[in-house]
């Protein structure tokens, strides 16, 4: 499994925590942006520059994504196609996007930028708040622990 991580909008502290939890369970994590970025050196953390674009860097996720990856990122069109392509989806605020929940996630986006381009609605999303860290570090330990569950059988078939 592989993390990817839409590193362009994606907050300080969820980095951090990302750093720790790749190195912990020896996933390798990419962290993908527009703008050049320096990640802690590990041999299972890089970053890649992509060019300036609308969706460069989305673009450059899902033509990389394997099924079973990890993508954690808050932009849900990227999500769905995630979904799509067999890969699995947290935001930075601790929330699991599945094939489930998606398609409803999309249709609210779309309404929200609806009423944005009316003028009915204006700002963004609250700032990240303690709460919503840890919802994310609780989210991507359960995902990991998950994983590793999954795979051990696996792995003990294997090793037979």
């Amino acid at each position: 499994m592989h993390i990817w991580v839409d590193a362009d909008a994606c907050p300080a502290v969820i980095k951090e925590i990302l750093y720790r939890a790749a190195q912990r369970v020896g996933a390798p994590l990419t962290l993908v942006a527009n703008r050049p970025l320096q990640p802690p050196p590990s041999p299972l953390i890089r970053a890649v520059q992509v060019a300036r674009g609308f969706d460069a860097a989305d673009d450059h996720i899902v033509a990389h994504l394997q099924p079973g990856d990890l993508v954690i990122t808050a932009d849900i069109p990227l999500a769905a196609q995630v979904i799509d392509h067999g890969g699995a989806v947290i935001n930075p605020r601790g929330e699991r996007y599945t094939a489930d929940n998606i398609r409803e996630r999309l249709a609210m986006r779309d309404l929200m930028d609806s009423l944005r381009g009316l003028g009915e609605i204006t700002g963004g999303p609250p700032a990240l708040s303690t709460a919503d860290r840890a919802a994310f570090a609780n989210a991507l330990d359960r995902f990991l622990a998950e994983r590793a569950h999954r795979e051990a059988p696996a792995r003990n078939r294997a090793d037979r």
